[in-house]
C-alpha cells in the first residue's frame, strides 16, 4: 500500500485529500496541531490500520524527522508528500510586524522545506510531492504582505526541486487554490468587500470548495500525472487568468471613494 503524508489534514482541504487518496488506495499519514481535528480525520478514514494521526508543531525545527520517522515506521513507505498546513487573514506590508511575518514563513515556507529536504532521500521513481500555495504566488493581491512572499517562496522551492529530483522520478508541483470555503475563509464572506472583490470577479459560478482542490492534489498524486512536473495548477474558477467583471459591476455607477 502507498503511502502519503499530509500536513493540514483534520479539516478543509487537507481532510478532502486524506479521503480520495485514501479511496486511491493510499495509507495516511495526517499531520495537524488540533488533537480534535485529527480525530475527524481518523472518523473519515475509518481504518484505524491505514491511518497515522501525528499531532505536531510543523514549525518546531524537530518535526519533519519526526514525521518522516513514524511514517517509515508505521508503513514502510513514503510515495507522497502534501504540504497543506497554512495560515490566513494576512496584512499589507507596512502593517505587518515581526512576529507576524516569522509566523507565516515558519509554517508555509519553512516547515515545507524542512519536510520536503527530509522526505526526499525517502522517496522513490513515481513518488510525488505537491505543495500548496495560492493565487497570490501568481498575481499581486491586495493585502498579501507575508502571505504573498511565503507562498511564492514556496513556488521556487518546488521548481527547483522539479528540476533537481525530477531525474531519479520524483515529481514536484504546486496547487494554488483561489478562495475557497473553509473555515479559515467562510467568516470574512460576512465582509461584503471581500465577498464581492471575488464573487464578482470570478468567471465560474460559484466558488471553490475544498474538494475542489483535493481532487487536483490527489491526481497530481496518481500514475496519470506522471508527466506534471514543476507546474503550478490554478484552481479558482479563472478569478486569476482572466479580467473578469460581473455584469452587476460593469452596470454599477462609479461611486468616488472618500479622501482621495
Amino acid at each position: 500500500m502507498k503511502t502519503a503524508i499530509i500536513t493540514g489534514a483534520g479539516s478543509g482541504i487537507g481532510l478532502e485529500t486524506a479521503r480520495i487518496l485514501h479511496a486511491e488506495g493510499f495509507a495516511i499519514v495526517g499531520v495537524g496541531r488540533s488533537k480534535d481535528k485529527l480525530a475527524q480525520l481518523e472518523a473519515a478514514i475509518g481504518n484505524p490500520e491505514q491511518v497515522l494521526a501525528i499531532s505536531a508543531d510543523l514549525t518546531d525545527p524537530a518535526a519533519p524527522a519526526a514525521i518522516v520517522g513514524a511514517a517509515l515506521e508505521r508503513f514502510g513507505r513514503i510515495d507522497a508528500l502534501v504540504n497543506n498546513a497554512g495560515v490566513g487573514s494576512p496584512k499589507p506590508l507596512d502593517e505587518t510586524d515581526d512576529e507576524t511575518l516569522d509566523d507565516f514563513l515558519d509554517i508555509m515556507l519553512v516547515a515545507p522545506f524542512r519536510l520536503c529536504r527530509e522526505v526526499i532521500p525517502h522517496l522513490s521513481q513515481g513518488a510525488s510531492v505537491v505543495n500548496v500555495t495560492s493565487t497570490f504566488a501568481h498575481v499581486g493581491g491586495r493585502r498579501g504582505g507575508a502571505y504573498s512572499a511565503a507562498k511564492g517562496g514556496l513556488k521556487s522551492l518546488t521548481e527547483h526541486m522539479a528540476c533537481e529530483y525530477g531525474p531519479r522520478g520524483i515529481r514536484s508541483n504546486c496547487v494554488a487554490p483561489g478562495v475557497t470555503m473553509t473555515d479559515m475563509v467562510r467568516h470574512r464572506f460576512e465582509d461584503e468587500g471581500f465577498k464581492r472583490a471575488n464573487v464578482e470577479t470570478t468567471p465560474y459560478p460559484r466558488l471553490a470548495q475544498p474538494e475542489d482542490i483535493a481532487s487536483v492534489i490527489a491526481f497530481l498524486c496518481l500514475p496519470g500525472s506522471e508527466m506534471i512536473n514543476g507546474q503550478s495548477i490554478v484552481v479558482d474558477g479563472g478569478w486569476t487568468g482572466t479580467k473578469y467583471l460581473s455584469p452587476r459591476v460593469t452596470r454599477t455607477t462609479w461611486v468616488e471613494p472618500e479622501n482621495t
